[in-house]
């Protein structure tokens, strides 16, 4: 299993907007592929107040591609993306690809 960690720079002044764009992409991920883990925003009790991530889980690589090209097409998806940008509630995206650590040892993706 491989996780898709994405890391966004968003505006912290529009968390409400990441929030609707988070909510909004779940029914998306799942129809093309991916299992939602979840959106997390920031908090302003400790670190970065204007990164928030989000977690989708793929058995493999090329589950992952197929998921991407699905995404593309996904007028939901395309909708959320066209939302965001209007709202200006990201800033920046970075995607990387983790593997859980369980029981002491770590899942080979």
């Amino acid at each position: 299993m491989l996780t898709l960690c994405i890391r966004y720079t968003i505006d912290p002044r529009r968390l409400a907007d990441f929030d609707s764009y988070a909510k909004s992409l779940r029914s998306a991920v799942e129809r093309c592929g991916g299992r939602f883990v979840d959106y997390y925003l920031p908090t302003k009790f400790a670190g970065a107040t204007d990164i928030a991530l989000g977690l989708i889980d793929f058995p493999t690589l090329a589950a992952y591609e197929q998921y991407r090209d699905r995404l593309a097409s996904d007028p939901d998806a395309s909708e959320a993306g066209r939302r965001a940008d209007q709202a200006g509630c990201i800033l920046r995206e970075e995607r990387s690809f983790v593997s859980r650590v369980t029981g002491g040892r770590v899942q080979a993706g």
